[in-house]
């Protein structure tokens, strides 16, 4: 099997280390040449890995197609690509949905959209995928945890909460910056942060079976300094304000 990927960018270079340092058995890839930096570091990383010259090249050359572009280049690039049949398109596009990428592609080919996140690289992570598809959750289960979603609608709620990866790097971040200015080296600080939430994740998920409030319940103790952090975060509005932008980039999504 020959993998193609129309942009290079982070989640293409995730997806390809993933994919390179898995079991999936694949001939060979081909990467775009438009992030020039990236291609080059997973060319020279992985003996699999070839720049395209162009993106018909990939396109003419290989069995599956990823489309790891963003929707302004998708929707400038795409229609003037010419697809198979025969191939198989997975579109990582956020604001395309299915029947747009029907009417650009021209072809009856089949198409799925998935979510990867860059910590696929790792093997780790979700990897929602609108329609069903056996051998696509084949594929992704060998580098992720993959989940079929059956409604494109539906499917934008996990598109929705995908926008949660910068935030929640960036409450990471702040909590390392707080210590640093209480005198913590940086990377004791940063180790200590991302080591508990490391801890913390893995400890729900797996307690995932039951309802996660009994976690939020379980980890505070009456008059303790976590049952303080709550209630003061709700009093100031934090986790409204986090419902309130996945409205909003369900919003946004739900428009296309």
């Amino acid at each position: 099997m020959k993998l193609g990927f129309i942009g290079t960018g982070k989640i293409t270079l995730s997806v390809v280390t993933g994919i390179c340092i898995s079991k999936i058995s694949f001939q060979k890839i081909l990467v775009s040449p438009r992030n020039r930096n990236i291609a080059q570091k997973l060319k020279k990383r992985f003996r699999k890995v070839n720049i395209g010259k162009t993106n018909q090249e990939i396109v003419d050359k290989c069995n599956w197609i990823f489309l790891a572009v963003t929707p302004k280049v998708g929707a400038k690039i795409l229609p003037k690509l010419n697809f198979r049949s025969n191939q198989k398109i997975i579109s990582f596009i956020s604001t395309i949905n299915l029947s747009q990428l029907k009417k650009i592609v021209k072809k009856k080919v089949k198409i799925v959209r998935a979510i990867p996140l860059p910590p696929i690289s790792l093997g780790k992570g979700p990897v929602p995928i609108c329609p069903p598809d056996k051998q696509v959750k084949s594929f992704f289960d060998k580098i992720g945890t993959t989940i079929e979603i059956r409604n494109e609608r539906t499917s934008k709620n996990f598109w929705a909460t995908s926008g949660m990866m910068a935030p929640f790097y960036e409450i990471l971040k702040v909590l390392s910056d707080w210590l640093v200015k209480k005198g913590i080296k940086r990377n004791e600080a940063q180790k200590y942060i991302t080591s508990l939430f490391v801890a913390l994740s893995e400890d729900s998920v797996v307690n995932s079976k039951k309802h996660l409030k009994y976690l939020v319940s379980e980890s505070q103790t009456p008059g303790g300094l976590n049952e303080q952090g709550v209630k003061e975060l709700k009093r100031f509005g934090f986790y409204k304000s986090l419902e309130k932008s996945l409205n909003s980039i369900l919003k946004r999504l739900s428009k296309k």
